[in-house]
C-alpha cells in the first residue's frame, strides 16, 4: 500500500475521518451498496479496508459469517465496538495484500474505497488474490470516489479495470455517478432473475 501506515493513523485522529458517520452522501452509498448485492444472503463474506465498521454493521445483517479488515488498530476497535453484538463478525487488522486472510473461499468479498491508495501492483495483486478466494458462485463488489484528491494512485477506472481482468468473473452491475462508480462481479454467469423459479 503505497499511503503508509502512518498517514492512516493520522487520519484517524480524527473519529470520522471521511464523514462516514455523518454525511447523508455516505449513508445512501451504503444503502446502493447493499442494493446492489445479487444475493440475499452469503455465507461468508471478507470486507477490506473496514474503517470504523459503518458498512461492516450493515453487511452484517446478509451473512452467516464475515471477516471486516483495516490497517489501522483504531479504526479495527471503533468496528468491533459497532459489532460487538454481532457473533458472526470478526474485525482484525492487516496490511493488504500481504495479510490476505487464509479464512476463505468467501460468497463476497467487498473492497470499497480502498483500491487508489494501493501501489498499482499491489492493488492488483489484491485483485488477483480476491479473485481466487471467491467460491464457485461468489461475488466481488468494488465501490470507489471518483474525484480526483491528494495521494491518489491510480484512477477508479484503473482501479476497477485491475478486477475486470481476472479470468472467471462476469460483471452483473455497474452503477455510475458523478462521485462515485460501483460495479459487481460474480463467478455466476446466470443473470439474477434467471437464478429464481417463475
Amino acid at each position: 500500500m503505497t499511503a503508509t501506515a502512518t498517514d492512516f493513523h493520522a487520519m484517524f485522529e480524527n473519529p470520522d475521518p471521511w464523514g462516514l458517520e455523518s454525511l447523508w452522501y455516505e449513508a445512501r452509498k451504503r444503502d446502493v451498496v447493499l442494493a446492489a448485492l445479487p444475493d440475499a444472503r452469503y455465507g461468508t463474506a471478507f470486507e477490506a479496508g473496514c474503517a470504523t465498521g459503518m458498512l461492516t454493521e450493515r453487511l452484517a445483517a446478509r451473512c452467516d459469517h464475515l471477516l471486516a479488515v483495516d490497517l489501522v488498530p483504531r479504526a479495527v476497535a471503533c468496528a468491533r465496538e459497532r459489532v460487538a453484538r454481532h457473533r458472526h463478525v470478526e474485525v482484525a487488522t492487516a496490511n493488504l495484500p500481504t495479510d490476505w486472510p487464509t479464512e476463505g473461499p468467501f460468497d463476497l468479498i467487498v473492497l470499497s474505497e480502498i483500491g487508489y491508495f494501493f501501489a498499482p501492483d499491489a492493488w492488483l495483486e489484491t485483485a488477483q488474490r480476491a479473485a481466487g478466494a471467491l467460491t464457485e458462485a461468489g461475488v466481488i463488489l468494488a465501490c470507489h470516489w471518483q474525484r480526483p484528491f491528494a495521494g491518489r494512485t491510480q484512477s477508479t477506472r484503473q482501479v476497477h479495470a485491475a478486477i475486470a481482468r481476472q479470468p472467471g468473473l462476469h460483471r452483473h452491475v455497474r452503477h455510475l455517478e458523478p462521485d462515485f462508480l460501483l460495479e459487481v462481479w460474480s463467478r455466476n454467469a446466470r443473470p439474477l432473475r434467471q437464478r429464481e423459479p417463475a
